[in-house]
């Protein structure tokens, strides 16, 4: 397996006006789109800064969270798989990387049953990860573990705490050997033999880190 935090290229979607009315968790008021704005093109011109090749799709306003890349595709060396994200509202996106993901990947997968969206699947040095959640799903973790083993990766179904949205809203890997979490997931049995460093009390917004 190719190191899992050692990319290229990345893909990207310019955010839409529609994505101050996206899913998210909890209250507050709307984000204001020239801010989200903002903060994308110096997300895209951070990933350049860094030598990587970044392409960014057209927005689509019709898809307010399609700025999120990553919960419909998954990547590797070998092949792209293409997800069906949870949320109802999001299951149109999936058409619109095909092509951009076939122009890069001469192997494509598709998903056929259940739900899998990529923030619930974490890859870490030896296997991937997938977590179960409200937008991801049993008989979709189940058949996605299969079409990552035709990509040559073993995948491992985890349960996600109670109130993370996604496995990877609470953890993500900072190197081969060490996992970033909130204390929610401190006991997470498929994090033995990994460093655990918790965030702190109030920051667990940190988890989720690139």
């Amino acid at each position: 397996m190719d190191s899992p935090f050692a990319f290229s290229h990345a893909l990207c979607r310019a955010p839409a006006p529609s994505a101050v009315n996206g899913i998210r968790a909890g209250g507050g008021p709307d984000p204001d789109f020239e801010t989200l704005a903002a903060e994308h093109r110096a997300y895209v011109a951070m990933l350049r800064e860094l030598g990587l090749s970044v392409e960014v799709l057209s927005a689509l306003d019709d898809y307010p969270d399609a700025l999120f890349t990553e919960d419909v595709a998954l990547t590797f060396p070998e092949g792209a798989i293409l997800l069906r994200p949870g949320a109802a509202s999001r299951a149109g996106e999936v058409a619109h990387v095909r092509e951009a993901l076939a122009a890069r990947h001469p192997v494509l997968l598709d998903m056929t049953v259940g739900h899998v969206e990529g923030g619930d699947v974490l890859r870490l040095a030896d296997r991937v990860i997938i977590g179960l959640s409200d937008r991801t799903d049993r008989a979709g973790a189940t058949e996605l573990s299969g079409l990552l083993e035709q990509l040559g990766y073993r995948a491992e179904i985890a349960e996600t705490p109670a109130g993370v949205l996604h496995f990877k809203t609470g953890c993500s890997l900072i190197d081969a050997g060490t996992v970033l979490a909130v204390p929610a997931m401190r006991d997470c049995p498929e994090f033995a033999g990994l460093e655990v460093v918790l965030t702190p009390p109030g920051e667990e917004g940190a988890a989720n880190i690139l």
